[in-house]
Formats: structure tokens, sequence, C-alpha cells
């Protein structure tokens, strides 16, 4: 269980680490949030694995659930960002 807790936190900093560093632009996240960007990519690239795929749960160590993981953290970080680019752009606007 701790050990599970620990790899995810590994592999989650690593993911979203790369996928900050690939995806262009300024991000301003702090240290746990680029973590919690890779737990989620994690899950994000595993999903679509399993729907591409169609198979069953796989190794977070092995390097094609790395490589999922960071292109899963990929998405969600594109996706946060065009969340979050709309109360950016409209706060600077009111300024």
């Amino acid at each position: 269980m701790i050990g599970t807790i620990i790899g995810m936190i590994i592999i989650g900093a690593i993911a979203g680490f790369l996928a900050r560093a690939l995806v262009p632009g300024k991000d301003s996240m702090s240290i746990p949030a680029t973590i919690l960007l890779g737990i989620v990519g994690s899950f994000v690239g595993g999903f679509l694995a399993s729907l591409i795929f169609n198979s069953g749960s796989g190794s977070l160590l092995r390097p094609s659930g790395l490589i999922g993981s960071v292109i899963g953290a990929i998405i969600a970080l594109l996706v946060y960002n065009m969340a979050t680019r709309g109360s950016r752009s409209s706060t600077r606007s009111r300024l």
C-alpha cells in the first residue's frame, strides 16, 4: 500500500515535469500541483490505453506506463490551460 503510493508520487512527478517541459507556455504550478498533474495523467493515460488496446490494468513501472502517464499528463495540462485561460484574460481586461 505504501509502496504503491510512493510509486504513484514518483511516476506522477516524472510525468508532470515532462508534460510541463513539453507543453509550450508559462505554467505557474507548484511542485505538489505538478505531481498531482502527473498522477491525473497516469489515470488518463491508463484509461485511454484500455480503450485503445482493450487491455486490463498494467504496471506503472513499465515504459509504456510511463509514456502513457506523460501523454495523459500532457492532455490534462492542455485541458487545464484551456479551462483557466479565459479566467486569466477576463481578469486582466478588468484592470
